[in-house]
């Protein structure tokens, strides 16, 4: 019989790896099962946006989930898809990511005690910190064989021929870690499932063999395929780095600019993966942007769902008021209402001038704005011309050669936006 919560999986592109018998399991009746997090940053990227959405499935469908943060494993790192070993955390910087981790999955979890299934919370550093090494070498250990460990993919690519770093014995013993994590779960929260990336395979089995053989047990696995995009660029990833769920990292309109660029192979993917649609909303919305392609149905969708689902409605209304800034539908009043840090998104790479606010107490000219003071024009004789053929705009509201900049003017106290013709910006920086 087919499990409602792997199903929902599958025909989302989902699942990638399922272990025999984890559905007969799941059919049972509620489960607990848990997902690790790195926390090599104080916020999760959009990477770690698909193993959250597996968590939300999960509770969803009845079951118990445990994000686990990984406070003693991210002390090591994970070499499972890494060529060569990363830079180990100190103490203070990793308790900061831990602390900000836990507080970005609390607004997509339900911890709360009055839900039926509350998920949990949990940190594996509370129970590694007081493990010595003989202790551990001891009890767990003996119960994993080298070789066990040397047949993992994750080992053997690193210690291969073609590798030029191989691999030092700290990371070697990381998948013993995770495994003992997986055995504490299962001993202490009753955890029988383990989830994550499809590169996460051979430290998950790791740890099911370890409950087998430590604690007599059987615990299960499933893996998710890891997120691809269709030019065989990175996905989460821009020019200027990851993508983060964390506002402060990504604004909300880059954040919801990132879907909206999706290709149309891309959104017919990500619309399963990265929102709760149904199937037949899903198909309808698919067939209907395939009819239509130019209007970017897909994208739109997915970058207002996601968006809300990560940041806020109030975040998704000033991310689609900035998006159509540039596309000349939006007012004056649209562009004075964005925050400090969407504007200078909005308009990221767009020439400035620093200027004094003193210029502005008795108004300045628009014609000294344009060429003199803020040298946007290279004359004032242009700038008349430009007057003239009625092409110039300050802050998205046409003006004529009587203009003169005041405080009124200001976009958050100190911006002016001059424009000429649909695409040519330049801002004006008052200090």
């Amino acid at each position: 019989m087919r499990n409602a919560f792997v199903e929902e999986l599958e025909w989302r592109g989902m699942l990638h790896d399922i272990m025999p018998e984890t559905e007969h399991h799941l059919n049972q009746g509620p489960t607990a099962g848990y997902i690790g997090f790195d926390p090599t940053a104080d916020s999760l990227h959009i990477g770690s946006l698909v193993q959250i959405l597996i968590l939300m499935h999960f509770q969803r469908a009845g079951h118990q989930p445990i994000a686990l943060v990984g406070g003693a494993t991210g002390m090591i790192g994970d070499p499972s898809g890494k060529s060569d070993e990363r830079n180990l955390l100190d103490a203070e910087t990793l308790t900061a990511n831990v602390n900000g981790i836990k507080a970005q999955l609390a607004r997509f979890l339900d911890f709360s005690s009055a839900a039926e299934n509350p998920a949990q919370l949990v940190n594996n550093f509370d129970w590694m910190k007081d493990y010595t090494l003989i202790d551990f070498s001891r009890d767990i250990g003996k119960h994993i064989t080298v070789n066990y460990m040397m047949a993992k993919d994750s080992v053997k690519k690193r210690l291969g021929s073609e590798s030029q770093v191989g691999m030092s014995f700290t990371e070697f013993t990381y998948q013993l870690l995770q495994g003992y994590d997986f055995l504490h779960l299962y001993k202490n929260h009753n955890c029988t499932l383990q989830m994550g990336g499809s590169d996460q395979w051979g430290n998950i089995t790791t740890g099911t063999e370890l409950v087998r053989r430590k604690a007599a047990g059987k615990a299960y696995a499933i893996t998710c395929p890891l997120i691809t995009k269709a030019d065989g660029t990175k996905f989460g990833k821009t020019e200027g780095g990851n993508i983060w769920l964390d506002k402060a990292r990504t604004s909300p309109y880059k954040f919801y600019q990132y879907w909206l660029n999706a290709s149309d192979e891309d959104a017919e993917n990500y619309i399963k993966i990265f929102t709760f649609l149904s199937r037949e909303e899903i198909a309808a919305l698919t067939e209907e942007h395939r009819a239509n392609p130019h209007l970017r149905l897909l994208q739109k969708r997915i970058a207002e769902e996601v968006t809300l689902l990560v940041h806020s409605k109030e975040d998704l209304e000033n991310a689609q008021r900035a998006s159509q800034i540039l596309f000349g539908k939006s007012t004056s009043e649209d562009l004075m209402q964005l925050d400090e840090a969407t504007f200078l998104d909005v308009f990221e790479g767009v020439p400035q001038a620093q200027l004094s606010k003193t210029l502005l107490e008795e108004g300045l000219d628009i014609i000294a704005a344009l060429a003199g003071e803020g040298g946007f024009l290279k004359s004032n004789g242009e700038a008349r011309r430009a007057l003239k053929e009625n092409s110039i705009a300050v802050n998205k509201a046409k003006v004529n050669d009587s203009k003169k900049i005041t405080s009124t003017d200001l976009i958050n106290e100190r911006y002016v936006l001059l424009q000429r013709g649909k695409k040519s910006y330049f801002i004006l920086a008052f200090s």
